[in-house]
Order: structure tokens, then sequence, then C-alpha cells
């Protein structure tokens, strides 16, 4: 689960923005000051993500910023009432990710911090369909949480289906995207690597339909 620490002197704050990522199933931690969060993050472990509001007692965002960043290499998101840019390049200087205004908009705010996350490998785009969980970054391929070994062609080809879910697609689209334009094989490769990929995966494999006198597409 994604663990976020929110750090803000205003209860209500951070209630409202903790409530927002408990729906998006985050694990939220709080605290009310900077020294507070600079103690949380030395004690509560590995953390995902640290929101640090500027302007909090007993020490500011800014040198808790500062503090956490020489401790640890955890996203960190600035939120303040304060926008203009000197406090902003202020907030980059000491350290943080990302700077976000107050009033927040909520569907955008979520979307940063989506971003943020992604770009720290916290959170993947990974693609489930038909009871496989692929992963394009790790380049892994899980069923029923066990992991299928695929050959590096085969997992291109799997991920190139799922990318293109319910398209039927063409051995020559395949062979143009998965063996790149440059291939004048057989494209009856194509086919090869298709029966190894249903073999592999089991029932899943059979969510892979042949188009006849075209190609093959992946149900999901």
């Amino acid at each position: 689960m994604i663990r976020v620490l929110i750090a803000d002197d205003e209860e209500r704050w951070r209630r409202l923005i903790g409530d927002f990522l408990r729906n998006e199933d985050y694990d939220v931690l709080e605290a009310s000051d900077g020294l507070q969060a600079v103690e949380m993050v030395r004690r509560e472990g590995p953390l995902d993500l640290v929101i640090l509001d500027i302007m909090m007692p007993n020490l500011d965002g800014i040198e808790a910023c500062r503090i956490i960043r020489g401790i640890s290499n955890v996203p960190i998101m600035m939120v303040t009432a304060r926008s203009d840019e000197e406090s902003e390049l202020q907030g980059f200087n000491c350290g943080a990710d990302d700077y976000i205004s107050k009033p927040l908009r909520f569907p955008v705010f979520i979307a940063r911090i989506h971003a943020l996350l992604k770009r720290s490998g916290s959170v993947r785009d990974t693609l489930t369909v038909a009871d496989m969980c692929i992963d394009p970054v790790a380049r892994t391929v899980l069923v029923g949480g066990e992991e299928i070994i695929l050959t590096p062609r085969e997992f291109e080809l799997l991920l190139y289906l799922a990318q293109n879910l319910n398209t039927a697609l063409s051995r020559q689209q395949i062979l143009d995207a998965v063996w790149n334009y440059d291939y004048y094989g057989d494209a009856r490769t194509v086919d090869t690597h298709v029966k190894n990929l249903r073999m592999k995966l089991g029932a899943p494999g059979l969510a892979i339909k042949t188009i006849r006198g075209l190609g093959y597409k992946l149900e999901g």
C-alpha cells in the first residue's frame, strides 16, 4: 500500500486531504508541524510521499524539507497558500519534487500525486487483462500471483496485444511493432510465438484469439 505523510498545522486541512487520499486506497499518516514530520520520517520506516505545508510552527516546511532530504530520498510535495515565484523557487531549492498552491483543485492535485509517485517508481502502469498482471517496467507477467517466464520477444508480443486490447491486429502489424520494420522473415513466426504464449500462460492464454485470415487479438 502507498504510504503518504501529510504535514500541516491545520487539522481540517489534513483531514480533507487525507480523506481524498484514503479514497485512493493510500495509507495516510499525519503530522501537525514540521518537527513532527521530520521525526515521523525517521521513525515510521519507508514512505512513498511526503506532503508539506510551508507555514507551520516549530519548524516550517522549507526547513523540514531540507532536513528530510538529507535523510531520505522520499518524494516531497510542497502545498502552500504562498504562490509567488520566490516561494516556489525556495521550495524547489530545499529539495522539493513538486510545488502546488492553495486553493487546490483536487482532481489536478491527485493527478500530480500520481505522476510524482509514478516517476519515483512507487506506482507503475501495470496492465491487468484476462487474469494476467503485466508490468511494462519490470517486464514481468503474473498469473494467479505466479510469475510466468517469457522470452523478451514473447513479452513484447503479449504487451503489444494488451496495449491494443480487443483490437484485431494483422500479422504484419504485429511484426512491424514487435519485430520492428526491418524484419523480413516469415510472418508465420508470429503464429509460433502466439502458440508458445498460449502454452505458457495456460487458461489466460485462451484470451488470445485467432482472427481467421488476418492475425490475432487479445480479449479482456
